[in-house]
């Protein structure tokens, strides 16, 4: 399969089966901005939870749910209103607005980071009209917005552009009123906001999106090891819900590409294969940030951030983190688990003769566990089939479909994941058995409906 069309058939997927729609989509649009649909909100909230449950499974991490709306200052001492910018170009005839490095990137070249060295290639011209592109300026990425009835500079305010300062400025509170010891770790999932020059390849790249990260606070001493250790975690993470390993790699950033804050920064890619030259993209980040993050906020609040020893000697501590996208990780997991199967996997009828869309999530990521599925609509099943609905439906997200045929129906619940599907047929009435049916090895097993729960249980837990 062509990996392009790969994409954009996921894209289309995402649509047509409910998982993300293009917002504001009856006004036109808004350029990258997505609502997720009822399946894409449940598979968006099983990534969140798996991460979160991952997390805080670990004896040093605890969470925090900070605010979106920021103190200017707290972005003048993280160095954001300085230094968080891209590289801005305009075309000179069509006046389209790019990010250079990215044109120098889909050009297969690389992009020189340094922010006085902006990248040039007089090669490079507009990639919508042809034209010649002006001279790099540095174009901040943060949202501004105004607290308060007077849109004045006094009330003018941010939208956080990333989740961790809001982890830095409650370091002492979460330390004091948590009682905890040196080294720990802030967890956190929320919004966060950043007026992208060129968004696009659908959720990967967005001005509103979702963050998963964790600041891990150790001595420096310890940094390197812990900074080792996660980057593995995460890896391994990523492993464990399904993502297959050649999809998988870590980049180290070069000196000249580091962030203001990093000290040291290592990404792990995955293949999106948006284009021929965008093969590998980031999917998170694992960052060696140093004290600068405590340190600037000391110097600009007053507030002492050291802490001490069981020695007694007092420090500041070095900050760790991993920070990745649950937008990314979506869009991951799902061109991961998309197969189409030519000719379809059965040869009962002919229908199966078309070509099969398999989306193999892992279990635990799934926004369907199980489908119920009467063969019929006669009373007599329909009252059984719902009965069984409600004796599962408070432990696992079900869907009940009595349309079409059951091949079609299976064939439905195959597009969007769902691992199992309970038919229940005429014999269901005597036997007081169902069939269920597994989404990737097509097995098809007869279970008394008194051991469904159990049974099911076995298969997700």
């Amino acid at each position: 399969m062509d990996n392009t069309r790969k994409f954009d058939k996921v894209v289309n997927l995402a649509k047509n089966r409910g998982f993300v729609f293009p917002s504001a989509e009856i006004y036109g649009g808004l350029n990258s901005t997505y609502d997720y649909g009822p399946l894409g909100v449940e598979l968006k909230n099983n990534i969140k939870k798996a991460w979160w449950d991952f997390m805080l499974a670990q004896p040093d991490v605890v969470g925090l749910d900070s605010a979106i709306l920021s103190h200017p200052k707290i972005w003048e001492a993280s160095g954001h209103l300085e230094s968080f910018t891209d590289p801005l170009v305009d075309c000179k005839k069509c006046k389209a607005r790019f990010r250079s490095d990215h044109l120098l990137e889909k050009k297969g070249l690389k992009p020189n980071y340094l922010k006085d060295k902006p990248p040039k290639n007089n090669k490079v011209r507009c990639p919508d009209c042809g034209g010649e592109l002006t001279g790099v300026r540095q174009f901040n990425l943060m949202f501004k917005t105004f607290l308060g009835p007077v849109e004045d500079q006094a009330n003018q305010i941010y939208l956080r552009p990333e989740t961790a300062q809001g982890i830095y400025l409650n370091f002492l509170n979460i330390k004091e009123s948590m009682r905890l010891k040196m080294p720990f770790g802030v967890a956190q999932i929320g919004k966060a906001f950043r007026n992208e020059i060129t968004p696009g390849n659908f959720i990967f790249r967005m001005r509103e999106f979702e963050q998963m990260e964790m600041q891990y606070f150790v001595r420096a001493s310890e940094a390197d090891k812990i900074f080792n250790q996660w980057k593995k975690w995460r890896y391994d993470w990523y492993l464990s819900l399904g993502v297959k390993k050649e999809n998988l790699r870590f980049r180290e950033h070069d000196q000249d590409e580091l962030a203001h804050y990093a000290k040291k920064a290592v990404d792990i890619e995955y293949r999106f294969d948006f284009s021929k030259n965008e093969t590998f993209k980031e999917l998170e980040g694992i960052h060696h940030r140093g004290t600068w993050d405590l340190c600037r906020h000391q110097e600009f609040s007053g507030e002492k951030f050291t802490v001490r020893d069981e020695s007694g000697e007092e420090y500041l501590p070095t900050v760790v983190e991993t920070s990745g996208g649950a937008d990314r990780s979506l869009l991951a997991f799902l061109m991961d688990a998309y197969q189409e199967i030519e000719g379809g996997r059965t040869t009962t009828t002919k229908s199966t003769k078309e070509v099969e869309t398999v989306l193999k999530l892992h279990p635990k990521l799934v926004p369907i566990k199980i489908a119920i599925l009467p063969l019929s609509k006669k009373e007599q099943l329909a009252k059984l089939a719902k009965e069984i609905y409600n004796s599962l439906a408070n432990k696992y997200r079900l869907q009940y479909d009595e349309t079409s045929a059951i091949g079609r129906r299976y064939r439905r619940q195959d597009e969007i994941g769902t691992p199992y599907c309970v038919t229940i047929d005429f014999d269901s009435l005597e036997d007081k058995k169902v069939t269920v049916r597994d989404r990737d090895s097509m097995k098809q097993e007869r279970i008394a409906i008194a051991e469904l729960s159990a049974y099911f249980q076995e298969k997700f837990d």
